[in-house]
């Protein structure tokens, strides 16, 4: 062991000038740790993990849903609360209803169609597709509708009365909020009334439900443009295979006869698909009325809202209002 100690010794001194004479040298340097390798871990669990906070689920952003998208031409713009509005909306509808629906959104005519100063607030709750809508509901819509696409055709358009004008139905007075659609559609006809010789239409029931037959038979006449056919039970059953055809009241009838000859352009089977059931008191939702008034027209010329914002969007490569496009 004394003999082990001065060897020790000596190895250890020249280690030590081995050092220091390399001091400053690229020996040295090469001897340095890697900056790149300092308090980097080797093995398992001591790895960082990469930072995920930008790959979250709440992070990443979803790709935008084409299939509740809301087209910005015409009067309905599609920025802030009223876009993200109108895809909620969209999404409530049934899939065959939706290209209707988004083109009736379109034309801004459900902000059009709301009163300015109602004490019913119920009035202006705005569109709820899947909800029923009240029959003086759809008389503005349908009056609105109709100008809107008849906006260059005077002659094709609805006058609305004047606020002076003498009530029809004694349940719509002047100061009802669509006293002057409803009293227009009766005066030009349309809505049955004691001036086209119903003398039992003294009432409207203003706030109850749409029902499919009294959407055809409101709807028809602006299709056709011209005195709806004789029609019975029979002849229904035969065009339609409706198995009900003698639940339908004697007056609908000829419209939903008158209905069948616009073919493809049909109200019923835009509206309500293929059924053999017509189910005529069934109430009529806001997405199935939207659908109904979508196009006006016969079976070889027609105007639809599509066309309306192609004209509104593109003015000089578009047809006239009133002009037949002929597509769904």
């Amino acid at each position: 062991m004394s003999a082990f100690r001065p060897t020790a010794l000596i190895v250890s001194g020249l280690s030590l000038l081995l050092v220091t004479g390399c001091a400053g040298s690229g020996l040295e340097q090469s001897l340095e740790a890697d900056p790149q390798l300092q308090e980097r871990p080797v093995f398992g669990d001591d790895i960082p993990e990469t930072n995920t906070a930008a790959t979250t689920d709440s992070d990443v952003t979803p790709p935008p849903d084409r299939s509740a998208s809301v087209p910005t031409t015409g009067n309905a713009q599609t920025t802030g609360g009223t876009g993200a509005l109108r895809i909620a909306q969209l999404r409530e509808v049934p899939d065959d209803l939706r290209p209707f629906v988004q083109d009736w959104l379109a034309l801004g005519l459900v902000e059009a169609t709301q009163p300015a100063k109602v004490s019913d607030p119920d009035v202006q709750a705005g569109f709820e597709p899947n909800q029923p809508i009240t029959r003086s509901e759809f008389a503005q819509w349908l009056l609105a509708a109709n100008n809107a696409f008849y906006q260059d055709v005077p002659a094709q358009r609805i006058r609305p009365a004047t606020a002076s004008a003498s009530p029809i139905f004694q349940d719509v007075p002047t100061s009802h909020p669509h006293f002057t659609a409803i009293q227009g559609l009766a005066e030009a006809g349309i809505i049955p009334s004691a001036k086209t010789g119903n003398a039992t239409a003294v009432t409207f029931r203003p706030d109850a439900p749409l029902t499919r037959e009294t959407l055809v038979l409101w709807k028809a006449p602006l299709d056709s443009r011209t005195t709806l056919p004789t029609a019975t039970t029979e002849a229904v059953t035969a065009a339609w295979g409706f198995q009900d055809a003698a639940a339908i009241e004697p007056l609908a009838l000829r419209a939903v006869l008158a209905d069948h000859q616009i073919g493809d352009f049909s109200n019923i089977r835009r509206a309500f698909g293929y059924t053999t059931l017509f189910q005529p008191q069934q109430s009529v939702t806001q997405a199935e009325a939207a659908a109904a008034i979508w196009r006006f027209g016969n079976q070889t010329e027609g105007i639809s809202a599509q066309d309306l914002l192609r004209q509104t969007s593109s003015p000089s490569g578009s047809p006239t209002s009133g002009q037949s496009t002929n597509s769904l």
